[in-house]
């Protein structure tokens, strides 16, 4: 689904992203993990069009990403949703610009207004929800525009800690049911570990990957899932990955 070879990335003379290979299979839940300054953000804006790479290629779906491509759908930490639409109109607006008429892309919002939980909050404005209800209006958004690819940039980062849990936790159910390719950046492992089938540990000074691994905690997952032995070795495995890297990134500055 997503193929990313020989990828570098500069901003003038700083290298962000050096030599990035990664093959994303079609219906995996990828978390791009990692410190601050690790190219995170610059790799899923490379395979959403936003940026071009320096050197290397980043295609999805065979298709070399040379603009914003409308095969993936973005979700930011922030919520980028019009004010002046409500939910159900912020989650059809992408049908709107395909041409769709309003009853058809409202029966098809709904489902996904439905999805998210959002129901009774369909004619609602941004304005009269919390920051979760707000965040999930953008994840029906995107998949309401049905993105062969979803990426996310840390959306649950400005949340508090049980909102975050209970978003976790829908996401995963999102996940299964709809069966999209998702990549999805954080600084949590927990949220990592929850989330993903797979974990791409990124390094820094360059950006670069330092470790590919593939999750495999019990599905459906929640919150009990950290309570397991298996999950507490992974979360040590992983720490032991990041510390070490982050270190390195510490010491580049003394």
């Amino acid at each position: 689904m997503i193929s990313i070879k020989g990828l570098s990335k500069k901003f003038g003379d700083l290298t962000v992203l050096h030599d990035i290979d990664l093959e994303i299979d079609k219906g995996e839940f990828v978390v791009l993990l990692g410190a601050s300054g690790c190219g995170k953000s610059t790799l899923l804006n490379l395979i959403a069009g936003f940026e071009q790479a320096t050197e290397g290629e980043v295609a999805v779906n065979g298709k070399p990403v040379t603009d914003v491509d409308p095969q993936s759908g973005m979700v930011f930490q922030q919520y980028a949703l019009f004010p002046w639409l409500s939910v159900i109109d912020n989650v059809a607006f992408g049908l709107k610009l395909r041409g769709m008429n309003k009853k058809e892309r409202h029966e098809q919002a709904k489902k996904y207004v439905d999805m998210v939980g959002l129901t009774s909050f369909a004619d609602a404005y941004p304005k009269a929800l919390s920051g979760g209800m707000r965040q999930r209006v953008a994840i029906a958004r995107v998949l309401a525009n049905d993105t062969d690819v979803i990426l996310l940039d840390e959306p649950f980062a400005a949340l508090d800690a049980m909102t975050r849990q209970v978003l976790q936790e829908q996401l995963v159910e999102i996940y299964e049911k709809s069966g999209k390719t998702i990549v999805f950046i954080t600084h949590s492992i927990d949220e990592a570990l929850l989330l993903a089938t797979r974990i791409i540990i990124l390094g820094a000074k360059p950006g670069r990957i330092v470790t590919d691994i593939r999750n495999d905690l019990p599905h459906p997952r929640n919150a009990s899932v950290q309570l397991s032995s298996h999950y507490t070795k992974l979360k040590a495995d992983i720490w032991d990955v990041v510390q070490e890297e982050v270190m390195k990134s510490l010491e580049s500055k003394s």
